[in-house]
């Protein structure tokens, strides 16, 4: 029986201490008032917990200003890693921290979370929110340096370059070694860029000089450097910052080269797939389908079949089908007694296809202003879609009010398949198209419309 007890209590003492709590202020406080924790593991957020966000007030330079205060309890098997404290879906609205069986608290600028944060409890940050600062003020020491040298190839500052190098490293060391067993050790050792030993005289020397190291002390098979967002961010530096040109044609070749390159740094495919799949995302909110089909065809698809989605792959070429430069989603209608389909269409330079319905009060002002605009220009010819739950009112109006134009009918209205292939939401939505039928232009309404038939 005494066994059982010491046993017990043996338990719940262990219980107690794993579990530990995250705690944080942020001023001033905002309207949001819900925090989400997630860990980050690889390119994914895992959800850990949230909590609400408490209005408090406390004494700030003298005033008394408004806070936020949170409390996270952190499950008792929450394993160390990066861990992500969210409270605004858009924009710098976030805050990671390092967790290593440590309670962590922290205070923030919610405006600029990452740049403001300062730590009171947990070892691991403070630890590493130190580093950050010296090993900053070391490396902007030795690069102006550098740049002064750059913009004026007399100066001599061989010797200054070379103490400023010196003691870069010896930060570099010191902090190595006091994160010896701690878990941001392998972030530490990765964070320092690897700097010429000489100055450089050229800026050309200089900048290929970054390009050649930027991975020499990036480990792509280490799981710390992976559950987090040191990896992807480095990543991102690399393709969209490191390789960069004003000339478009040029910018798009350094995207693909850059990308592969870092892809060939990676080993392990499934991290490769995830990397590949994050990249797809960062070039989607921009809408760069060329980089995005580069991804496909020449990484993606590449894989091991296993480790492909083919949901993923349907999603977004059904996203990427009707975005400027995509040949038009084809589709077949009736047409003077015969049948027509979009792609077999010859009788213009450019085409409006426009989707719009007898039901739509927006369509019934535009779609006689168009039909009038068109007239004057011969070389362009319009598809006219409309979608409708019943061909009644349809065929009356296109008879009266649409000469000259391909009309097709689409019922099922908004279930439409062509609709849907077409992601059309709201009436009239205008789409403008070459010969080929491939889309070069999305006007928002009639007067958009009007104006980039101008210009052809």
């Amino acid at each position: 029986m005494v066994k059982r007890i010491l046993l017990l209590l043996l338990f719940v003492s262990t219980y107690m201490h794993a579990q530990h709590s995250v705690t944080g202020v942020m001023s001033p406080k905002l309207e949001s008032d819900w925090l989400i924790l997630y860990k980050l593991e690889g390119t994914k957020q895992v959800f850990v917990n949230n909590t609400k966000i408490n209005a408090d007030s406390a004494l700030i330079g003298g005033k008394q200003e408004a806070i936020g205060r949170f409390q996270i309890q952190l499950p008792a098997n929450a394993k160390p890693g990066v861990y992500r404290a969210t409270y605004r879906l858009e924009g710098a609205g976030f805050v990671d921290f390092y967790y290593n069986n440590e309670d962590v608290t922290f205070i923030f600028n919610p405006e600029y979370p990452q740049e403001s944060i300062a730590f009171s409890d947990s070892e691991e940050n403070k630890l590493y929110q130190e580093y950050l600062v010296d090993i900053s003020k070391a490396q902007q020491k030795l690069d102006s340096i550098q740049v002064a040298v750059l913009q004026d190839s007399t100066l001599k500052m061989a010797e200054a370059y070379k103490a400023a190098f010196q003691n870069l490293n010896s930060i570099q060391n010191k902090y190595e070694n006091l994160s010896k067993n701690k878990y941001v050790a392998p972030v530490i050792k990765a964070s320092l860029r690897v700097n010429s030993p000489t100055i450089l005289n050229s800026v050309n020397g200089y900048l290929s000089s970054i390009k050649s190291t930027f991975f020499d002390r990036l480990d792509f098979s280490n799981q710390t450097l992976r559950n987090s967002s040191f990896l992807t961010n480095r990543i991102l530096d690399y393709i969209f910052y490191i390789n960069y040109s004003d000339d478009l044609q040029e910018q798009k070749n350094l995207y693909k080269k850059s990308i592969t390159t870092v892809l060939s740094k990676i080993s392990d495919q499934k991290y490769k797939r995830d990397i590949i799949v994050f990249l797809i995302d960062q070039f989607e909110s921009s809408k760069n389908i060329a980089i995005i089909d580069y991804l496909f065809k020449e990484h993606y698809y590449k894989l091991p079949t296993a480790l492909q989605d083919a949901k993923f792959k349907k999603e977004k070429e059904a996203l990427f089908a009707t975005e400027i430069g995509r040949i038009a989603p084809d589709f077949s209608w009736t047409e003077n007694g015969r049948s027509t389909k979009l792609s077999n269409l010859n009788d213009a330079e450019n085409y409006v296809l426009v989707f719009w319905s007898t039901s739509c009060s927006h369509c019934l002002r535009e779609i006689p202003q168009l039909h009038m605009y068109m007239k004057s220009k011969p070389a362009a010819k319009v598809v006219a879609f409309a979608l409708e739950n019943d061909a009644f009112v349809w065929e009356t109006y296109k008879k009266a009010n649409l000469r000259g134009w391909h009309n097709v009918l689409g019922l099922k209205k908004w279930e439409n398949k062509v609709a849907r292939t077409y992601q059309i939401n709201a009436t009239p939505t205008y789409f403008v198209l070459d010969k080929n039928k491939k889309i070069i232009a999305k006007p928002n309404d009639i007067d958009d419309v009007k104006s980039f038939l101008e210009k052809l």
